[in-house]
C-alpha cells in the first residue's frame, strides 16, 4: 500500500531541484502608478517607497511601501535590469532627463576657490 505524498508540491525541500511556485493574481488586484521612489536602509532592511507626484500639485504621496532583505533587493536590481535592457533591444534606449542639481551644488556651485581662480588665470 503506497502512502499519499504529504508534500502537494514535490520540487520542494529538495536539493538540487528548482523551485516551483504557482503564481496566483487576485481578481481585484489594483495598479500603482508611481513617478518617483525614495530608497532607504537599515543594516537588515532595505525599503522603497514609491511615491506619486503630479504637476499643479505640491503634496508627493507616498502609494506604496515595499521592504526586503537587502539579498532580495539585489535579486530585484537584478531582475530590473536585465528586464529594462530587454525593454531597449526592442524598443531603442530609454532616454533620461537632465539630472537635477544637488542642494550642495546650488548652495555652493557658484563659490570659486583659490585654486579655481588660479586655474582661469594661469
Amino acid at each position: 500500500m503506497t502512502q499519499p505524498n504529504p508534500n502537494p508540491n514535490p520540487n520542494v525541500g529538495q536539493p538540487g531541484q528548482p523551485r516551483q511556485l504557482r503564481l496566483e493574481m487576485p481578481n481585484n488586484l489594483n495598479a500603482t502608478y508611481s513617478n518617483a521612489v525614495m530608497v532607504s536602509h537599515t543594516h537588515s532592511e532595505v525599503i522603497m517607497d514609491f511615491i506619486q507626484v503630479l504637476p499643479n500639485d505640491p503634496r508627493a504621496r507616498i502609494q506604496t511601501r515595499i521592504v526586503m532583505t537587502p539579498a532580495n533587493a539585489k535579486s530585484f536590481l537584478d531582475a530590473l535590469k536585465t528586464n529594462l535592457e530587454r525593454f531597449e533591444e526592442k524598443h531603442g534606449e530609454i532616454s533620461m532627463p537632465p539630472k537635477p542639481i544637488s542642494l550642495a551644488d546650488q548652495l555652493f556651485g557658484g563659490i570659486k576657490t583659490d585654486e579655481s581662480e588660479s586655474e582661469s588665470h594661469g
